[in-house]
């Protein structure tokens, strides 16, 4: 009876480590374990060396869990009809059962998550060994199984869709503030919003034709809302640079009211309608300039973007004290109308 009883013990418990190793190598997020890797926690290289490439670590726990099962219940049920005699053995055969699916499934995999990234480094290094030594046979089971399987595919640690996501409820779960939560989520509207959807419309600019006197535009000058303002040829279409509202605003000051706008003008620099706002951005940033004129497929001008527009798709609006309208293209609409 004693052998009988030990036999059993060390079927459940090899089950039961096969179990729950497997759950946990399977819990711990990719980014945890490179996290942990990095970090030069014990067993974190061993472990990342596993979620990297799982399939023969988890053949070599399958093959030792089965080993255990399908052996060790051969064995002690060829104990169990010498010890209990046969006619106990139907009940012997139920009552394992019982206590593998218990003992050998259920708490080990529960215990296998939930305490999955301590369990899953101590034993990394383990599996990785076994596997090492199963690699002969693992080689095997590939090579069976690959017409069914199929050669693996790249695997990406997350996408879009999960980060914005893990940032909603990380917000929810005050693991991480709202208003970073919410951050996050714009910022993957940068790539999705073009030029033409942040534009300052065509109808809506403020621009100065080039070759007339600053002294006959003064007024325009000083009601314009914008630093920046487009500088034309005849048409708006004709754009050939950008002026500084304060630039103009100190060659009046300074009694040169008889020079032409266009020697206040800088270089324009063009970017299309379907210019995403991260190119945007990267524009900006490469060419020191916080002004886009916008043109159509047909080379005309639809209107202006800036760097504050792409950067109220991360803040939200941004209205200062000189902004007379919130929503310029809003405003645009209604010009048209009128």
């Amino acid at each position: 009876m004693a052998t009988l009883i030990i036999v059993v013990i060390i079927v459940v418990l090899s089950s039961a480590l096969c179990s729950g190793a497997e759950a946990a190598l399977f819990s711990v997020s990719i980014v945890k374990v490179r996290q942990l890797s990095n970090s030069n926690k014990k067993g974190g290289k061993a472990l990342l060396s596993i979620r990297e490439n799982m399939s023969r670590p988890i053949a070599a726990i399958v093959v030792l869990n089965n080993i255990a099962n399908i052996v060790g219940s051969v064995i002690a049920g060829g104990i169990a009809s010498v010890t209990l005699g046969n006619r106990w053995l139907g009940i012997f055969s139920g009552f394992l059962t019982f206590l593998v699916i218990i003992f050998s499934e259920i708490i080990p995999k529960t215990l296998g998550e939930r305490y999955a990234e301590k369990i899953a480094l101590i034993v990394a290094n383990p599996v990785r060994f076994i596997a090492s030594i199963l690699t002969p046979v693992l080689w095997g089971i590939e090579k069976i199984t690959l017409p069914v399987t199929g050669e693996s595919s790249q695997k990406f640690t997350t996408n879009e869709s999960e980060i914005k996501l893990l940032a909603s409820i990380g917000g929810k779960e005050g693991v991480i503030e709202k208003k970073e939560s919410d951050l996050i989520q714009r910022v993957f509207e940068l790539n999705n919003t073009t030029s033409k959807m942040l534009m300052t419309p065509r109808v809506a600019l403020t621009h100065l034709e080039g070759n007339i006197q600053l002294g006959k535009v003064k007024d325009q000058i000083i009601s314009s809302e914008h630093s920046r303002i487009v500088v034309i040829d005849r048409t708006p279409d004709n754009v050939i640079g950008v002026a500084m509202k304060d630039e103009l605003l100190t060659a009046l000051l300074n009694d040169k009211e008889s020079e032409n706008v266009n020697n206040f003008t800088n270089p324009a620099q063009f970017v299309s309608e379907t210019t995403t706002a991260d190119e945007l951005l990267s524009t900006f940033q490469g060419s020191h300039q916080h002004l886009g004129v916008v043109e159509d497929e047909y080379g005309g001008v639809s209107g202006v973007v800036t760097l504050e527009d792409v950067i109220e798709i991360l803040t939200g609006e941004i209205v200062d004290e000189t902004d007379k309208s919130e929503d310029l293209q809003e405003a645009a609409r209604v010009k048209k109308i009128e």
